[in-house]
């Protein structure tokens, strides 16, 4: 168990806007940061962090919280590793208590697997740096390739001994179960026998983007022909090859930083880049380019450069993750590298500067790359260049932004020499030929719906209430320890006409105790259970606390009621999603009329419970009561009243 000392800390030092920064690339909106939702495919903004508040919000998915709960969403962290995460990060000592047997029995399947998959990493460094095979053959392969003991212990890099049950054995005398070994696919199970998966292989430890251990890559040093030279993990509860990129985790801050992203291919590309000074590098791990990998990139940056060599085979299948990139609206980049060489080799013979200037001058825009391969390829054939010009086009329709689609469509025709109108309408036909074909798969659904009776739903009533009290809820965190000036309403009567009138009268106080006392005239109870539970909690802090503070009022909450707090603070963030000021259109601030806020929220909530109120009357005349009169005269009263409250709520509006 973590100390809640440790917890608080973590809590005071970690600031949320650096920890999602790690993850989603932010720019700034305002006093927020805006971003592209981690947890859905989108091109516009919609992830919103306030650093004022410490709390996020994802408006696509409906998600929000604090630094803590991001981590739990995002990676998937239990409470108390989120915590540990944060407390490495910013160098806090953690104050923990060593857990029981029966604690370490609750945890969970799939956080197993990564205990499983940790022990390993930290095995195979040991077996790499401490045991003689590992030394002669492991520690000696990677200096061959050049890699520092600084880079060989950055990337965690081990080996695995060449014995078919050293490792299993070793798990399994630390109290590892073969379940999770076995799901982790770092030990295989057939019947009765067992056997290390990465048997005499060099490890390449998969992170997460957090840097949890999710997978390995192991490569084979003798010349078995009959072995894969590199072997992955196979897919887990935790390992989803298509849905990581190796190195993003040593990456992702430069990534930003730089605005840029290298794709290479292979684990040492991304270590040598990484060794020589270029960290901006991530690889597909061997495996094809796919959109959950380009869209891990495009959260950091919108620019992708791609590197590899001149093989033809790695050539075609950079051509189509080229077309993948484009489908997500990313900007891409073509380098190759001169013959014989790639980017391990590259970047192992030349210093930071010159591998820098060569990417520099040698990376093309992915037109004028694709053009001149494809060029080559139809060796001047009329039908191949006729194929060559197609098949460029086709490229330039899976760009989903219609300027840069005309501006490549212009570059196409300079290259390929031939003219913008007749490319203009082979996009068009390309364009048209797939939207018939989402169409007509559109129907294909539809027809398979048609023995469902198409029946509206009935529009779903505003509840004012429930909005009433959400907002005093809203105004209670945001400005509940201000001091202001109010202007309340005494209900007299006119000394000459005898009518009733609201007379004004000025005081100052603080915003809770406006609220509370107001709450309290008009005996007004809260008929959602949770906002009551949060209403009562939010006046005893203020009531105890002078310095009240959002962010701590926060942290001290359930998941449950933290998230609803959260989503009730971050609903006005979405508004800076849109650029309004680049369209001279400036929000005004809602603290800069605080009072009118209180006061507009309270007449609502009084014109509100007035209406429901006239209502119970209008009941009750249905029933034929003795004091039929009586309740008559009260309903005129009410509505008076509402009509008196209603004008000055109208005065407060405007």
């Amino acid at each position: 168990m973590i100390s809640q000392n440790s917890i608080a800390q973590v809590f005071e030092t970690a600031r949320v806007e650096e920890v999602i920064g790690d993850f989603v690339q932010l720019k700034k909106s305002g006093s927020s940061f805006k971003g592209l939702s981690p947890f859905s495919d989108e091109r516009s903004p919609s992830f919103m962090v306030s650093p004022v508040k410490q709390i996020w919000k994802d408006f696509s998915s409906g998600k929000g919280g604090n630094a803590v709960t991001f981590l739990m969403e995002h990676e998937h962290f239990t409470y108390p590793e989120a915590i540990k995460y944060l407390a490495k990060k910013y160098n806090i000592e953690i104050e923990e208590t060593e857990r029981t047997d029966e604690e370490k029995e609750q945890q969970n399947a799939k956080e197993s697997l990564y205990l499983v998959s940790e022990y390993a990493n930290a095995y195979f460094q040991k077996v790499l740096h401490k045991t003689d095979q590992g030394k002669a053959i492991g520690l000696s392969y990677f200096k061959e390739r050049g890699f520092t003991e600084e880079t060989i212990k950055k990337f965690q890099l081990g080996y695995s001994l060449d014995d078919w049950q050293a490792f299993t054995d070793d798990a399994l005398g630390k109290g590892y179960n073969i379940d999770f070994l076995s799901a982790t696919g770092l030990t295989i199970v057939k019947d009765q026998k067992r056997f290390d998966r990465f048997k005499g292989r060099v490890m390449f430890p998969i992170h997460s983007m957090s840097g949890r251990i999710l997978g390995y890559g192991g490569r084979i040093l003798t010349n078995d022909k009959k072995a894969a030279k590199y072997l992955n993990s196979p897919e887990s509860e935790i390992y989803h090859k298509s849905k990581v990129l190796y190195g993003l985790f040593f990456a992702k801050q430069t990534i930003a930083k730089e605005d840029n992203c290298y794709l290479v291919e292979g684990y040492t590309d991304v270590i040598q880049f990484y060794q020589t000074g270029v960290k901006n590098v991530v690889s597909s791990s061997g495996t094809a380019l796919s959109s959950d990998q380009i869209r891990l990139i495009n959260r950091l940056t919108n620019n992708i450069t791609v590197l590899f060599d001149g093989d033809a085979a790695g050539i075609r299948a950079s051509i189509r993750g080229i077309d993948l990139i484009l489908e997500q609206g990313m900007n891409v980049k073509v380098c190759m590298f001169p013959d014989g060489e790639d980017p391990d080799s590259f970047a192992k013979s030349n210093t930071l500067v010159e591998i820098t200037e060569y990417l520099k001058e040698n990376a093309k825009d992915f037109i004028q790359f694709k053009a001149s391969l494809l060029v080559k390829e139809a060796n001047n054939d009329p039908i191949k260049k006729a194929e060559t010009i197609r098949d460029i086009v086709n490229s330039i329709a899976k760009i989903p932004d219609q300027i840069k689609r005309e501006v490549y469509i212009q570059e196409c025709a300079r290259i390929m020499d031939i003219s913008e109108s007749v490319l203009f309408s082979t996009l068009a036909q390309i364009n048209k030929k797939d939207l018939q074909e989402a169409s007509k798969s559109f129907k294909q659904e539809q027809k398979a719906f048609q023995v469902v009776k198409n029946t509206e739903e009935p529009k779903q009533k505003i509840d004012i209430q429930y909005e009433l009290e959400r907002k005093i809820i809203e105004i209670l965190m945001l400005y509940g320890d201000k001091t202001e000036q109010f202007e309340d309403l005494i209900l007299k009567e006119d000394e000459v006409s005898g009518e009733l009138v609201l007379e004004p009268t000025i005081h100052e106080t603080r915003v809770f105790e406006k609220l509370y006392l107001d709450l309290q005239e008009d005996e007004m109870q809260f008929t959602n259970e949770k906002f009551k539970l949060l209403y009562y909690s939010i006046i005893d802090k203020l009531n105890q606390d002078e310095d009240f503070s959002t962010r701590h009022f926060i942290n001290q909450l359930d998941q449950e009621s933290a998230s609803m707090v959260t989503t009730i603070l971050m609903d006005d963030e979405k508004y800076n999603l849109h650029d309004w000021e680049r369209n001279q259109i400036i929000p005004k601030e809602k603290d800069h009329s605080v009072s009118q806020l209180v006061s507009q929220t309270i007449l609502s909530l009084r014109c509100h419970l007035i209406d429901k109120k006239v209502a119970e009357y209008k009941n009750e005349t249905l029933k034929e009561t003795s004091d039929m009169r009586s309740i008559i005269e009260d309903v005129k009263d009410y509505v008076g009243l509402k009509m008196l409250l209603s004008r000055k709520l109208g005065k407060v509006i405007g």
